[in-house]
């Protein structure tokens, strides 16, 4: 499959699968081209000033609401654990045993603020074995960044096709329909589900115009219509449980879409990397890749962080991340390598880490013995990426990931630590 992409984030953009599907000079004309029917999909409220407007026309064979009536497919969960003071850690999902798909396959594992009141965020990891043949998706509580870790995903979305590898992220708006893929056996990976504002670049300031993501690497998809007829399940999340109902097309018959509220794609490698190049380590909001800010400024709904490869120079500097207490909630994953304040071990690829509100974290004690006294040259640092979602909400881990892989000797990594101090 060769698929084709349009650049630029947050750009306006009209593509069409076939010549003439999409109407020239109206949205919504009285008789749209070839006998679709015209269907806007809003992102934002109609009345949000023009700069954060978010919508987009589709041209569709048949309309969204032809479907039957939703049933329960599975109740929210209504026992979450007790947000918690404690550095949590987690290994690896192993790979399932039975037929999963991207539905079946996710777990939850810490959720912070209100789905309700659009802020706040859930973190979750998936591990697939099967495609959604037969079943399509969409998400009424949030949008969703996938990074997948381990094996490709295609996501056929209503908009079109994107194929994302490990070093990529793909994220999905609120709302949009769309079916996942693995491109291997299995895939593994991790989504941020955000509740607040959509994601966007953040300011530079003084970086000035340059630097961190450019709008040009973001890639969208071209119209890719799914012209068919069957017995599909169509899946919703909404308040926080799965619903599901019958319907008996393919949802994602969209002919020509224009408009700037669609999936997109970026690749990580991509990321021009900020950092000092005198001494003291710079703080994390450097590699802010995506933001969705809040209503305060400063304080994000939600920031996407990455740590990838980049040179390390800091002269008479303690160069790994260091000791610290942060207003702000960490929750954090290993796509590949090693992150160099976890050199000892422990935090492996498909592994995460969850680190609340002034919960004390940092290097482990073989990192500080190491990096107090090793001679300071330039060190390029290849062959590792990490990832965080750092938001102002408290994250609860949910009951299960409290039961299924925790490290529950994390804190081990920092009990050899000696006491230096000399009058």
């Amino acid at each position: 499959m060769q698929l084709k992409y349009q650049s630029g984030f947050g750009n306006t953009f009209e593509t069409e699968a076939v010549r003439g599907a999409l109407p020239k000079n109206q949205n919504s004309p009285q008789q749209p081209p070839k006998g679709l029917y015209a269907e806007q999909l809003s992102g934002t409220a109609f009345t949000v000033p023009q700069k954060s407007n978010q919508r987009t026309w589709l041209y569709r064979i048949l309309p969204s609401v032809k479907h039957l009536p939703f049933a329960l497919y599975q109740k929210p969960d209504e026992t979450p654990a007790p947000a918690t003071p404690n550095q949590l850690r987690w290994d690896p999902l192993k790979s399932p045993t039975q037929k999963t798909d991207l539905i079946d396959g996710v777990v939850t594992m810490a959720k912070g603020g209100d789905l309700h009141g659009w802020a706040g965020l859930a973190a979750h990891r998936y591990a697939v074995n099967a495609p959604m043949k037969n079943r399509y998706f969409y998400n009424s509580d949030g949008e969703m960044l996938f990074l997948p870790e381990q094996g490709g995903m295609v996501f056929r979305t209503e908009m079109g096709v994107l194929e994302v590898n490990p070093g990529e992220i793909c994220v999905i708006p609120r709302g949009i329909k769309f079916a996942a893929d693995p491109t291997e056996k299995t895939a593994r990976g991790y989504i941020c589900e955000n509740y607040g504002a959509p994601f966007q670049l953040p300011d530079l300031g003084p970086i000035g115009a340059n630097g961190l993501a450019h709008p040009r690497h973001f890639l969208y998809p071209v119209a890719a219509c799914e012209d068919k007829k069957g017995n599909f399940e169509l899946v919703a999340k909404f308040d926080g449980a799965l619903w599901t109902a019958k319907i008996g097309h393919s949802p994602l018959d969209v002919v020509a879409w224009h408009g700037n509220y669609a999936p997109y794609k970026y690749d990580l490698a991509l990321f021009n990397v900020m950092n000092t190049v005198s001494f003291d380590h710079a703080d994390p909001s450097i590699f802010t890749v995506l933001t969705s800010p809040s209503g305060s400024p400063g304080i994000a709904n939600v920031d996407f962080v990455i740590f990838p490869p980049r040179w390390s120079v800091a002269e008479h500097t303690f160069r790994p991340p260091y000791f610290h207490r942060n207003i702000m909630s960490e929750f954090m994953g290993l796509i590949l390598g090693v992150y160099d304040a976890k050199e000892s071990g422990g935090f492996v690829p498909g592994g995460c880490s969850l680190h609340n509100c002034m919960s004390a974290h940092g290097p482990d004690a073989g990192v500080v013995k190491h990096a107090s006294t090793v001679k300071l040259e330039p060190v390029r640092m290849k062959d590792t990426l990490a990832f965080m979602f750092e938001s102002r909400f408290v994250m609860r881990p949910t009951a299960d990931a409290m039961k299924s892989t925790l490290q529950k000797d994390y804190y081990q990594c920092w009990q050899s630590l000696q006491k230096m101090y000399k009058k």
